[in-house]
């Protein structure tokens, strides 16, 4: 019997993509618990006002998009693509978060996960896609990981707000 084309065979990559809303769901925890919470850090060192409803609206977000991203890029076939956009993702948030902790002498919410989980995660799916796809694929791809995270920060930043 062919076990790569049996029925219920779950290619590695689709095992390797879950670690991502899985891992999510601890920082988002983290964020949100440890601490003063994420909400009050972020005023603290900006004097931005970001409501716990609307952290909770755009982290279930993230986890919804996360989780679509996955079911779609299996049915398409990228998942290399799909986990280099997330390696970078998470790279670039858990290296934002370690940054900001150092800068301003102290924890911040996320940052635990962030250098435990999500620079460990980021780096390594990073180190083994590399080679697996092209160069330029990987460097789209990559790219647009990073531009998520200054997105999302960039939104953080503005209290939730879009407009």
């Amino acid at each position: 019997m062919d076990i790569v084309n049996a029925p219920s065979y779950v290619p590695p990559s689709a095992i390797w993509m879950w670690l991502f809303p899985v891992t999510y769901l601890i920082h988002i925890a983290e964020e949100y618990w440890a601490g003063e919470g994420y909400t009050a850090y972020l005023h603290r060192l900006r004097g931005v006002h970001l409501s716990t409803a609307r952290f909770f609206a755009f982290q279930g977000l993230g986890v919804i998009l996360i989780c679509i991203g996955i079911v779609v890029s299996l049915n398409l076939k990228w998942p290399r693509f799909f986990l280099t956009i997330m390696g970078a993702l998470v790279l670039s948030n858990g290296i934002t978060h370690t940054v900001t902790a150092l800068r301003h002498g102290g924890y911040g919410p996320g940052l635990v996960s962030s250098a435990l989980i999500w620079i460990p995660l980021g780096l390594v799916t990073l180190v083994l896609l590399y080679g697996e796809m092209p160069a330029l694929r990987f460097a789209v791809a990559s790219l647009i990981g990073f531009a998520i995270n200054a997105a999302v920060a960039l939104i953080a930043l503005r209290g939730g707000r879009l407009v």
